[in-house]
């Protein structure tokens, strides 16, 4: 959804584009890069130790890192796609900000300190404290690179076509090399920046995203008159659908003369509700901004914070999206993106006027901002993946527990992040036909069914055990995967009647596999997770003592969070 969402924004602005606006264009992408390129070489110099790599250095206050979880999370698909979802659907198209705003309260409430306080770099400190090593950080390391990998194919993919659209880039040739160069990007973040750079580089993000909504949130209400009643009544007699427009049900839970699709199409809200809920309280590269702070109140700190800047953002789409329909239309929003993914930018371009000077500088400066957007969260995902593996697999499992200094992991971590990133390169060059908002998809239910249940479990339950983690994440993380690959995402969704495709990774409508009804397995998935992590732990008598009574201990009081060591 991520990349989809800026590739067909691309699309949009790339029909009007001319040398000026390249010009422009490219101005703005040199001129970002190049200040985080600075910022990266000045944070090199301060990684000293894993903790300077890893964490920062524990010296982000709460509401730097606040702003660095909001650049982590506020992706291209809440500025792009959310802005589409509510011009096309209005009422229904905002159950999105909804769920990925109520998660951070998941977050705040049942991870975020008690993380902070247990852990050390990663989520497999956590998972790992009371059990034994090798198996559980195993798993975790391989569901925190799954989830980072298909993140990363979608973030990349995305940019690649961004950049390639707004340049004029259309050689096959051409786009792989900026795919490349994108991915380069992310490893020169992480390799010499670390988490420092990285954190950096996701705090301005957020300052510019938070900075063009504004702008244009302020724009759209100032036409007008300041009266959000104006604007609504606006946007649905613009959207052709009336007071409907204003209600649910125009994308969920609609009524139909065959009562089992009625009821799938609830089901299905349901399921995707579950996954953005409970998907961004497991999602590694979240997680690990939990360890860059010096306290723990630091880290509730952050989170308030981070809920304060996605809030506020989440009530600005409303403006965005609801401006789109009534300024851009209904009709010209679908003729650029039948997603709508189209609306935010088309809108830029149409507070600025269509074909003046004014709408293509907003049109490239939004493209220079969702440009922005994917890097920072590209670095972050990058960062999840190699902090696993080299803490997680290299020290815990490889090295066995055995001594390690600070410069040999962080050696290793730098490896891995230039193997990642060569995956990842290698992966999204191909990857460029395939529906991204599938891969993102992905991420989310195996981080809510494989990672969610097994870090609850941990923290909450004393006589949770090794075999509950590695039944909980390798059962979750499977079942996810094979309902996401035998759903309509894959084979077998709805045909479009003016393109005659179906709306799956294949898109032949003969090609039909598909047996799960449902677009997001989550409803069926994550309790899967759960269900296998109890088993586990219910088969199993493993039970240690003295760990759990120290992990209470830490989750609670922050005792010796700093030292809380993976041995």
């Amino acid at each position: 959804m991520v990349s989809l969402a800026a590739t067909q924004a691309a699309e949009s602005a790339a029909a009007d584009t001319d040398s000026g606006h390249q010009v422009l264009t490219i101005s703005l992408f040199a001129t970002f890069v190049a200040i985080t390129l600075g910022i990266t070489i000045w944070a090199s110099r301060q990684n000293r130790t894993a903790a300077d790599f890893y964490a920062g250095g524990r010296s982000f206050t709460g509401m730097q890192n606040g702003f660095a979880i909001g650049g982590d999370y506020m992706s291209a698909a809440s500025f792009l796609g959310i802005a589409g979802l509510i011009a096309l659907y209005g009422y229904d198209g905002f159950l999105y900000s909804i769920g990925f705003l109520v998660a951070w309260l998941v977050a705040l409430l049942l991870v975020a300190e008690l993380m902070r306080n247990t852990g050390k770099f990663t989520m497999a400190d956590v998972l790992s404290f009371r059990m034994r090593q090798r198996p559980v950080r195993t798993a975790a390391s391989i569901s925190t690179v799954v989830v980072s990998i298909f993140y990363l194919l979608a973030q990349m993919v995305g940019a690649g076509e961004l950049v390639s659209l707004l340049l004029g880039i259309s050689s096959q040739t051409a786009k792989n090399i900026v795919i490349a160069g994108v991915g380069l990007l992310m490893i020169v973040y992480v390799v010499f920046g670390g988490m420092k750079g990285t954190t950096w580089v996701q705090i301005i993000k957020a300052v510019l995203l938070m900075t063009g909504a504004a702008i244009m949130t302020f724009w759209v209400l100032a036409k007008f008159g300041f009266n959000p009643s104006a604007l609504l009544g606006a946007a649905a007699d613009a959207s052709g659908k009336g007071e409907a427009f204003l209600e649910p049900g125009l994308r969920y839970g609609v009524e139909s003369a065959d009562a089992t699709k009625t009821l799938l199409s609830k089901l299905d809200f349901i399921s995707l509700a579950m996954a953005l809920v409970l998907g961004t309280a497991g999602l590694p590269h979240i997680l690990i901004r939990f360890y860059t702070v010096p306290s723990s109140k630091a880290a509730r700190k952050s989170v308030l914070w981070a809920i304060a800047l996605i809030g506020t953002f989440y009530l600005m789409t409303l403006a965005l999206g609801f401006g789109a329909a009534a300024l851009v239309g209904h009709e010209a929003i679908t003729a650029q993106s039948a997603g709508g993914n189209s609306a935010a930018p088309q809108l830029a371009e149409a507070l600025g006027g269509v074909g003046t000077g004014l709408g293509a500088v907003m049109l490239a400066v939004i493209a220079a901002v969702a440009f922005a957007t994917i890097l920072a969260v590209v670095a972050g995902l990058t960062l999840a993946s190699s902090s696993s593996l080299a803490h997680d697999l290299y020290a815990n499992v490889i090295r066995r527990g055995k001594p390690t200094t600070d410069k040999q992991e962080v050696r290793v971590g730098r490896i891995a992040a230039v193997c990642i990133g060569a995956v990842s390169i290698a992966l999204a060059i191909p990857a460029q036909s395939l529906n991204v908002a599938f891969l993102v998809a992905i991420a989310f239910a195996i981080a809510a069914s494989a990672n969610l249940p097994v870090i609850l479990f941990s923290l909450f339950w004393k006589r949770f055990n090794t075999r509950g983690a590695t039944w909980g994440i390798y059962g979750g993380l499977i079942s996810a995967l094979v309902l996401l690959i035998f759903s309509p995402n894959v084979s077998g969704g709805a045909v479009s009647q003016a393109t005659g495709k179906a709306a799956s990774l294949f898109s032949d409508p003969s090609i039909d596999f598909h047996w799960f009804p449902l677009n997001n397995p989550g409803l069926v998935s994550i309790p899967l997770g759960f269900l296998f992590a109890f088993i586990g732990a219910v088969t199993s008598k493993e039970f240690n003592k003295a760990k759990w009574a120290e992990m209470e201990v830490r989750s609670l009081t922050g005792a010796h969070a700093e030292k809380a060591s993976s041995h």
